[in-house]
């Protein structure tokens, strides 16, 4: 796509493009297809993917300009995990697969009890949205249907690897968000959050779900996500919400304002405001535990060059507003959206920590275990699903960043690599989009297109737990 033809309404044509390199883009399987105009940056990985002056970090980024680079496609082509091969964490840790075989998981949450649930669901076309588009790319798309589950995973021996494994709960539309409170499980699927019975420990939910509140539906591609956090002291549920389109030149997202923000809500599902807004897809969700804040991370929007707009994680303030679709960290504006609206544009809050752009950054925890050195303690991990929008690959890993007194104190460290197998052949291992920490002070990635969930591990013996005896399966 030529800076010209993304300055305007785009044409037909390019219009089908944008559509056939959306659907592919979220494929796990997808085909590698690079595009790298004249002059822009050779394929790598990460950092390394681009020589711009895009800088990572706690301060604000030094930013190119709108089409510096032309819009590119380059695709994953995932070719799994063989025996033996593993992601590659820091010296001093060891990695190993918690559990295989799965469909797709998309997120994690840690129970109490060390239980493990893992949301396992997928993008679901339309067959209108799939007739749309070239009959070369609906011959390529993943067309399996979402999981639409809730998986449990116990590791009874203590081993680091999940030796139960029972459906908690099915039958949901394209569940991801799950929290506990009480005596209730909260999932949010695509289109409503839900809550049903439950006590740590079970290993089935056997019915007594409630509907607490709808939610818009579906979204640009993977902006299907619903996550779920609660506040602090539990008063408030929030709930993330993507767009529906890239930048709304559609008008779309803006004939509905919980579209593109947090939402927030009692725990009974009642009084449902917009917490915060601007937030083109926002998708981890956590409370930082010395400030007691919400923090989130956010993919940016595409079509602006290799090096725009980076992702960004931030801390979430009530009623701010973070810029979508009219500008982009504080007030640089969308040249597609440029003059509609200034009064936005003069109040958007400037991010907290930005990553580099096109990464994906989905998944994000903050480490509040004691197993891992100190230095890791109250720092957030990220997982970086990796891009499609970029001449060269960027993600396809788990960063850390370090925290002092509620706030990053540094920039983003690689801290699980290698899901990258052949950047040039676009050919990919799998794609990390969940973190949480284990109960036994691992980091847990749930390894969406790899169907895999990793347990990352010190090898510092005397730094491990004592193991606990497993509680009984009601």
């Amino acid at each position: 796509m030529t800076a010209r033809e993304t300055r305007g309404a785009a044409p037909p044509l390019a219009a089908a493009l944008r559509s056939a390199a959306l659907a592919l883009g979220a494929l796990a399987g997808g085909v590698a297809a690079a595009a790298s105009p004249a002059g822009a940056a050779p394929a790598g990985v990460g950092a390394a993917a681009s020589a711009a002056a895009t800088r990572t970090g706690p301060t604000p980024p030094v930013l190119p300009a709108p089409f510096a680079t032309p819009s590119a496609t380059k695709f994953s082509k995932v070719v799994g995990w063989p025996e033996g091969v593993t992601p590659q964490a820091p010296a001093g840790f060891a990695v190993k697969a918690f559990a295989r075989g799965l469909d797709n998981p998309r997120n994690l949450l840690v129970l109490p009890n060390g239980d493990v649930l893992v949301a396992e669901s997928r993008t679901v076309r339309s067959p209108e949205r799939n007739s749309q588009l070239p009959p070369e790319v609906r011959a390529r798309l993943d067309t399996r249907p979402s999981a639409n589950r809730i998986t449990l995973l116990r590791d009874t021996d203590r081993d680091g690897v999940a030796d139960v494994r029972t459906v908690l709960l099915e039958g949901l539309n394209q569940p991801f968000g799950m929290a506990v409170r009480r005596d209730r499980l909260y999932v949010a699927n695509t289109d409503a959050v839900i809550s049903c019975p439950f006590f740590v420990g079970t290993a089935h939910v056997k019915g007594g779900c409630r509907p607490l509140f709808d939610l818009p539906a579906g979204g640009y591609e993977n902006h299907w996500t619903r996550n779920l956090a609660f506040s602090a002291d539990e008063a408030q549920l929030f709930v993330a919400v993507g767009s529906a389109t890239n930048v709304d030149e559609e008008r779309i997202d803006g004939k509905d304002p919980r579209r593109a923000a947090i939402l927030a809500a009692r725990p009974d599902g009642k009084d449902v405001q917009v917490f915060a807004s601007g937030l083109r897809n926002p998708v981890g969700l956590a409370i930082e535990p010395v400030t007691g804040r919400l923090w989130t991370t956010v993919n940016e929007r595409d079509g602006l060059g290799d090096d725009l707009v980076p992702d960004f994680m931030t801390a979430v303030r009530r009623g701010a507003f973070y810029g979508w679709p009219y500008s982009y960290f504080g007030v640089h504006e969308d040249p597609r959206r440029k003059g509609e609206r200034p009064d936005l544009v003069a109040k958007a809050v400037v991010p907290d920590f930005a990553f580099d752009a096109h990464t994906a950054s989905l998944g994000l925890a903050f480490y509040r275990r004691d197993t891992f050195p100190k230095r890791y303690r109250g720092g957030a991990f990220v997982a970086q699903r990796g891009s499609w929008n970029r001449s060269g690959f960027a993600g396809y890993r788990v960063v850390f960043v370090p925290f002092a007194n509620g706030r990053p104190s540094g920039d983003e460290e690689d801290f699980l690599t290698g899901f990258v197998k052949d950047a040039q052949a676009g050919e990919v291992y799998g794609r990390p989009a969940g973190v949480a920490a284990g109960k036994d002070g691992a980091l847990l990635v749930a390894d969406d297109a790899g169907d895999t969930v990793w347990h990352v591990q010190t090898t510092c013996k005397a730094c491990l737990p004592d193991p606990e005896p497993a509680r009984r399966t009601r």
